[in-house]
């Protein structure tokens, strides 16, 4: 019997791939946005979107979503169901039972990666941690989980998610960043980072190439964090956190998304003006190779009193990115048209 175990192994080993084989594909479909936050509890509940609301907060955009092998956000804040001592002005708390409104609109790829995740202190992460996992969604971003891996219709997936923050994967450790990033690139199709970076508001939509210092923070360098991700393995970068849209880059056959702006925020997040128009990136890539063939951005706006992300006829955020990214790289400026289609 011991002569036929190798057969055996190889025929375990060959039903266990099947499903890869039969189901891998050769184009996959990335659909990106940025900060999602239904509410708070902090101070009070009036700052939460109740039931009603949340259950149809994504009712306008979810179309976009649809076809999508991955449907990314940043979930800025944690999920909580009470209050700790060190909650203090714009502390992010949703309900435990709010991730299923994120589940129901599609989100299969979440980021706790950002400034808000220790809001609620080590309560708040491990009750994030707890339900995001017995939801059995993908999510990365905190110390105590830098990564995650999964396949998805037949494509192995790598992400992990930085931020300048206290336990967050540090943003500015860049060797960390380029061990982390090469270890998923030598196992998965396909490796997505996340980024957290950059000051807050209009006067920093513009990706300067330096570091951005905000309330006395090193928000960090995101053209050069972005470009050192792709250099060490990642297939596309999607950065948030500066709550406006940014330009988007093509690098080395890579799509880099700067900013994607506050694209579903409820509450005590301001979205007058600049700060409330978004973007939905519907991102096309090669499946064997992880590399950029094109993308869509559908432009979405946000209006008080707030009952979800509306699409923007007006098409303010592709404008934005269009505009910005021609300015901002100048030397390596992606093509945009003005029906939404990014290319090479």
């Amino acid at each position: 019997m011991k002569r036929y175990s190798h057969l055996l192994k190889a025929a375990f080993l060959f039903l266990s791939l099947l499903p890869t084989l039969l189901f891998a594909q050769d184009t996959l479909t990335i659909v990106a946005v940025g900060d999602v936050m239904l509410g708070t509890i902090y101070p009070t509940r009036s700052d939460l979107a109740d039931d009603e609301t949340a259950r149809h907060f994504f009712d306008e955009v979810k179309p976009y979503f649809e076809g999508g092998d991955i449907v990314f956000c940043n979930m800025e804040g944690v999920l909580a169901d009470s209050l700790v001592k060190e909650c203090k002005s714009f502390c992010f708390g949703m309900p435990s039972n709010y991730i299923k409104y994120y589940k129901d609109a599609g989100f299969n790829l979440i980021s706790v990666g950002n400034n808000h995740s220790n809001d609620f202190r080590q309560y708040g992460r491990d009750n994030t941690t707890k339900i995001l996992n017995d939801n059995h969604l993908n999510w990365a971003g905190y110390q105590t989980k830098p990564t995650a891996t999964f396949v998805i219709n037949g494509v192995r997936y790598g992400f992990c998610a930085f931020s300048p923050n206290t336990s967050i994967v540090p943003l500015h450790d860049y060797a960390n960043m380029k061990s982390l990033v090469s270890q998923l690139a030598a196992t998965c199709d396909v490796v997505i980072v996340s980024m957290h970076c950059g000051g807050e508001g209009v006067a920093y939509e513009h990706v300067t190439r330096k570091a951005d210092y905000y309330i006395e923070q090193n928000r960090g360098n995101a053209y050069e964090f972005a470009h050192l991700a792709i250099d060490a393995g990642a297939d596309v970068v999607l950065g948030h956190g500066p709550h406006v849209t940014r330009g988007v880059e093509i690098y080395n056959g890579k799509f880099i998304a700067y900013s994607m702006g506050n694209f579903a925020t409820y509450s005590q997040i301001k979205i007058a003006g600049k700060l409330g128009i978004a973007p939905i990136f519907r991102i096309r890539m090669d499946a064997k190779t992880g590399d950029f063939i094109d993308a869509q951005v559908i432009s979405t706006y946000q209006v008080n009193p707030n009952k979800g992300p509306l699409i923007d006829k007006k098409n303010q955020a592709l404008k934005s990115i269009k505009s910005l990214s021609a300015t901002d790289f100048y030397d390596n400026p992606p093509t945009i048209s003005d029906d939404g289609w990014i290319t090479k």
